[in-house]
């Protein structure tokens, strides 16, 4: 359960990136939606960061959290933001990924 607690944690610290992305765009009161939802899922990101660290090792699952957070924002900025996906960006994207299935595997 806490491995799964972590991946939401980490796909919410994709929408608080996604939500900063689109406030560089908004205008007007816009502006505080995305604000707000970036504070929203900012919370629920760290709030459940903080209770999976009580279960798993913290280097663990900080590193794992910030992968799929990494992750997961290089792909919305690909396929949201029309980001450039040239190669080794989509190298790097696939070595992080390893990464994280590594640690996973290693971890207890």
């Amino acid at each position: 359960m806490n491995w799964i607690l972590l991946i939401i944690a980490g796909l919410f610290e994709v929408v608080f990136a996604f939500c900063l992305g689109k406030a560089k765009d908004a205008s007007g009161n816009d502006v505080y939606w995305w604000y707000t939802g970036f504070f929203v899922a900012l919370v629920i990101s760290m709030g459940l960061l903080i209770k999976v660290t009580q279960n798993l090792p913290i280097g663990t699952a900080y590193a794992v959290w910030t992968g799929i957070g990494a992750v997961g924002t290089v792909l919305m900025g690909i396929l949201v933001f029309k980001d450039p996906a040239n190669f080794w960006r989509i190298f790097f994207i696939f070595t992080l990924i390893g990464s994280i299935i590594g640690l996973k595997a290693v971890s207890h």
